[in-house]
């Protein structure tokens, strides 16, 4: 099955996997350099990399996962969304829209934990593929927005569009009410929200043009 997927999805899936379990083999906190940790109130310290914020985690954080469902939905997100994905924008383009919303979920997710930590919270990381997965999803919705797909609790069909709608309101709830603590709701947002900025910036539209880029890329256009 995974010799049928697109280069890239394949190796996001594989690369997934593979750090997962290292992480049961060697523990967590070997990774905690690579999670995603707000900055201090020292600020930034670069002599000290376990649980404090360092550059490289805002993409490193993407690779790991606190659990096997964690993992799991991620995964089949992935698998779900970022195949059709790379097959409409090739590799390099699929790649670097993904990697764009991993690392714009983690400054969304830096500046929640920086507003958190100077409130008195504690200082605990950020870590899983879901700002990446989120953006996919984002990209699906805005790409494919008729194609019918399911919800897997309850399941019920709906326009790709729709989904995506329901699913960013459901996040911004959780997120303001905190009705389910321990997950980055405002990093899933941020996923979406950048996924939403690289896309308008490859059509050539507001805020980064009046309309579609002269010569753009004709796969660019909305698919439906």
């Amino acid at each position: 099955m995974l010799s049928r997927l697109p280069s890239a999805t394949r190796g996001l899936l594989v690369a997934n996997v593979a750090l997962f379990l290292l992480q049961l083999l060697l523990g967590p906190a070997t990774f905690d350099p690579f999670m995603l940790w707000p900055p201090s109130a020292l600020g930034f310290d670069p002599f000290t990399p376990a649980q404090n914020f360092q550059p490289w985690q805002l993409l490193t954080y993407g690779f790991l996962h606190g659990g096997f469902g964690h993992l799991l939905f991620n995964m089949l997100a992935l698998y779900m969304f970022g195949a059709p994905l790379e097959l409409t924008w090739g590799s390099r383009r699929f790649l670097a829209y993904y990697l764009i919303c991993v690392a714009g979920a983690g400054l969304c997710q830096l500046a929640v934990g920086w507003w958190m930590v100077r409130q008195g919270g504690p200082a605990y990381p950020t870590l899983g593929a879901s700002g990446g997965v989120f953006g996919l999803l984002l990209a699906y919705g805005m790409l494919f927005p008729n194609q019918r797909v399911m919800l897997l609790f309850p399941p019920i069909p709906m326009r790709a569009r729709t989904f995506v709608i329901v699913f960013g309101l459901i996040t911004l709830l959780l997120g303001f009410t905190g009705l389910q603590p321990g997950v980055a709701h405002f990093a899933h947002l941020g996923g979406m929200l950048f996924g939403w900025l690289v896309i308008r910036y490859w059509r050539g539209q507001p805020p980064f043009g009046g309309g579609r880029r002269r010569g753009g890329p004709p796969y660019l256009r909305r698919v439906k």
